[in-house]
């Protein structure tokens, strides 16, 4: 049986800091307005935020990000975040948790962006200088970020099980033929970072352009196909091929790119806790990965 889930909330973070970081205890403490599935964020006094994994399977990621994330930021076009201090588990919370900076900005999900296309190079220019960073020590793939960065073929019973169950609601023989294309896509040079989830909600916005980089939870050093999903969940038309111009990926890697916003999506559709506008959303996904799949084949 798995263990209760800890309650993460507002008086949690204080008795938190106020044992750990008594320094910080006239600072005040209160959600921030987007707090995330896997963590848990909040806001801590005007100019940091605190973040606490919100099941076991996200706590490895905070170590990851406190050793990683410094000697990142100098290397990057745009802001990342900054972790502050790592919290120890207690009063009655059984992982560690950071506190970070705090970055302004909105979120891509819900800002206004001037030019797309610029947005779109913008980002092209971050995952290309990250994916130039030396990868001596860095993490490799595996339980830590959900084995972003490694095969494709670790979801493949997923994908086809989340296909069969769209049977009728979906093109399942196209989306089959576009899968087994991003399976057998394999050509790949040597690892890389990456970042493993970007999306709209891990892109901040100020004065319409891109301004920074957030959530490095599932980061790490492997194949970067899985950080241009973005290509077909964000982008369209112009702005898709303003990024794949800008990355300037090969073929295979292009495909399997298709194959992780694929699986993400049939996934989410298939998912009976799927909510009607988010299975929507996905399968606009779907509608757009096959497309583009007919398009460059």
């Amino acid at each position: 049986m798995d263990d209760p889930q800890p309650t993460i909330d507002a008086d949690l973070v204080r008795r938190l800091v106020d044992a750990q970081f008594p320094g910080w205890r006239h600072l005040p403490v209160s959600p921030v307005a987007f707090g995330g599935w896997d963590n848990r964020t909040f806001h801590l006094g005007d100019e940091m935020t605190v973040r606490l994994p919100s099941a076991a399977a996200y706590s490895p990621q905070v170590e990851k990000e406190h050793r990683w994330l410094p000697r990142l930021a100098p290397l990057l076009p745009l802001p990342i975040p900054t972790p502050l201090a790592m919290g120890e588990p207690a009063e009655g919370y059984p992982w560690h948790w950071s506190v970070y900076r705090w970055i302004d900005g909105e979120t891509a999900r819900s800002a206004r962006i001037d030019d797309l296309n610029a947005f779109a190079v913008s980002l092209a220019d971050f995952l290309v200088a990250l994916r130039g960073i030396d990868v001596t020590d860095g993490p490799a793939p595996g339980q830590h970020n959900f084995h972003r960065g490694g095969p494709l073929t670790v979801y493949d019973d997923e994908a086809r099980q989340a296909i069969a169950a769209l049977e009728g609601r979906i093109d399942t023989q196209a989306a089959t033929t576009v899968w087994e294309a991003a399976l057998a896509a394999t050509r790949f040079g040597s690892p890389v970072w990456f970042h493993g989830d970007v999306a709209s909600g891990n892109l901040l916005v100020e004065d319409g352009s891109l301004s920074a980089v957030i959530d490095f939870g599932t980061s790490g050093v492997g194949d970067p196909s899985c950080d241009l999903a973005i290509a077909w969940i964000f982008f369209e038309g112009a702005s898709r091929e303003a990024f794949r111009t800008r990355i300037a990926v090969d073929d295979a890697t292009w495909a399997r790119g298709r194959g992780w916003a694929l699986w993400k999506a049939l996934i989410t559709v298939a998912g009976h806790d799927a909510n009607q506008a988010e299975a929507e959303r996905q399968r606009r996904v779907i509608d757009e990965v096959l497309s583009d799949h007919r398009r460059w084949v």
